[in-house]
């Protein structure tokens, strides 16, 4: 069976320098599975590499689409599993590396992704998602809480899509979305899979996404999130609302001050790191 190295972990725990170094080891390439990465322009505020931290190792699946454009998991699976065919293929090994625990299960666990009502399931999910933006995200995480409170945990209310996505699971089949991922964990691996889970003291990995918060500041998140709304990518898209982008949107907006907007960016992502932890332990 071919071999795929997976680097997975909560953000600002080292993924990406870690698979760098091993890339360089094994002669490798890159599968970024982060659910943010894949927007263009969105560089700063995603802790995208820069062509200097590449240090020349192929990366992929990076900047592939606008920020106003959907991007689902099953949509990442196909993707990825043709470019680890393609990498396999020039005789290097995959590294799949990332923060996105969904995206990393649909790839190891080869997630079924199912065409039954599809049409009336992308209707749903865009009626809940307008739902979120019109009324609110805490609304439709609450309703998440209700029929699955244990996946509904799992989710920062600002992640419209996901939510949007159980829900409309729930609603549809009357089953739990945390049963259905279950379930999917129960299958074969795809492949011979390494999985490398990183993880550090709580206080250390605290401090490191403290720190890298007022890097992004430094290195001109304001001027990449301002640039972002002057191309007509408005606050309520689904990549706006990401971590980083929504507080700096209220920056930029005179709702928060720069040292309210890092303050609360540090605070979303430290909780958004412990929720990964959680996943990453009980998931893979």
């Amino acid at each position: 069976m071919k071999k795929l190295y997976v680097i997975a972990g909560a953000t600002a725990s080292g993924k990406t320098a870690a698979a760098i170094e091993l890339a360089k080891k094994i002669d490798g390439e890159v599968i970024s599975a982060d659910s943010m990465q894949v927007y263009k322009g969105m560089d700063i505020g995603t802790a995208k590499p820069t062509q200097e931290e590449m240090a020349g190792i192929p990366h992929h699946m990076l900047s592939i689409i606008e920020p106003d454009q959907s991007f689902s998991a099953a949509e990442f699976q196909a993707r990825a599993y043709d470019l680890i065919e393609e990498i396999f293929a020039r005789k290097k090994a995959p590294i799949l590396a990332g923060g996105t625990g969904f995206y990393i299960n649909a790839v190891i666990y080869g997630a079924q992704f199912s065409n039954t009502a599809h049409t009336q399931e992308a209707a749903l999910r865009q009626r809940l998602e307008d739902e979120a933006r019109l009324y609110g995200a805490e609304l439709v995480h609450n309703k998440l809480a209700a029929a699955d409170p244990a996946y509904a945990a799992t989710l920062h209310p600002n992640n419209i899509k996901r939510v949007a996505r159980a829900l409309a699971y729930c609603q549809l089949t009357g089953k739990l979305f945390s049963e259905h991922n279950a379930e999917q964990r129960e299958k074969k691996l795809v492949y011979d899979t390494e999985l490398i889970l990183l993880s550090m003291e709580r206080k250390q990995l605290y401090e490191r996404i403290n720190a890298r918060t007022i890097r992004m500041f430094e290195a001109g998140l304001v001027e990449e999130v301002r640039g972002l709304l002057e191309k007509g990518y408005g606050k309520g898209l689904a990549s706006m609302q990401g971590i980083g982008y929504k507080e700096t949107v209220q920056l930029i907006d005179g709702e928060l001050t720069q040292e309210e907007a890092i303050a609360k960016i540090q605070q979303a992502t430290r909780n958004y790191a412990k929720r990964q932890e959680t996943w990453f332990k009980n998931q893979l």
